[in-house]
């Protein structure tokens, strides 16, 4: 049975890509660059702040202190961290559904703070064990030590555990933990090309859909 469930944040919780976007193409507007469409700063998203930026900069064509661009960016979305950013449609509720038999987590390569200020300010914290940002001791997805450190702290095993993301990073996340994975195919970090699976992933297209993904699951086992 699954007994623990964890989540990215960004793209698979919560629908953030526009405040991300916003704070970015704000920071190179200040460092003299002309501002980038939201759909490709929404593709660089996944690994977290920094290289969001590099990458973003790079795009951008400006030769900057990538430190000051960081710094920029940061200012800019702490300003703006929950202008637009909202739970996606029907997560509420699939939150409530899977935390009546099931620890619920969060593992994203966010920082802690902003992390826990967007659950705060969404209503959502209350319904989470734990929440490990990309900016503690565990490190940054892939590296599979948040996943690892969640799971013991739940008292659970890589089999009776899921990590519920939107990007190659979470895929890869759970593979090296050992955990199985659901693919949020609705996430704006969903980019694959199929070769990457090997026929052990659950998809979902909306959140309403996870929790009968893991009863599948529980039906196996």
């Amino acid at each position: 049975m699954i007994r623990l469930v964890a989540f990215d944040l960004d793209g698979t919780l919560v629908d953030s890509h526009r405040d991300i976007a916003d704070a970015t193409n704000a920071a190179i507007a200040d460092l003299g660059g002309r501002p980038l469409e939201m759909s490709a700063i929404t593709s660089l998203v996944g690994e977290g702040a920094a290289v969001l930026i590099r990458r973003a900069m790079d795009r951008a064509g400006l030769k900057v202190d990538l430190r000051e661009a960081l710094e920029r960016f940061l200012i800019h979305y702490d300003a703006r961290l929950l202008a637009t950013t909202a739970p996606y449609p029907g997560m509420i509720e699939a939150l409530r559904t899977l935390g009546d038999d099931r620890v619920l987590a969060v593992l994203t390569n966010k920082p802690q703070q902003p992390s826990l200020r967007i659950l705060d300010g969404l209503g959502m914290r209350d319904f989470f064990a734990e929440v490990v940002g990309g900016d503690t001791a565990l490190g940054r997805k892939p590296n599979p030590a948040g996943l690892q450190a969640i799971m013991s702290n739940a008292g659970v095993t890589p089999a009776e555990t899921v990590l519920v993301g939107d990007s190659p990073v979470d895929l890869e996340t759970a593979r090296q933990a050992g955990t199985g994975i659901c693919l949020a195919r609705y996430g704006f970090g969903y980019r694959f090309d199929g070769a990457e699976f090997d026929g052990t992933e659950l998809f979902v297209d909306e959140p309403a859909a996870i929790a009968a993904a893991l009863a599948s699951v529980d039906a196996r086992t």
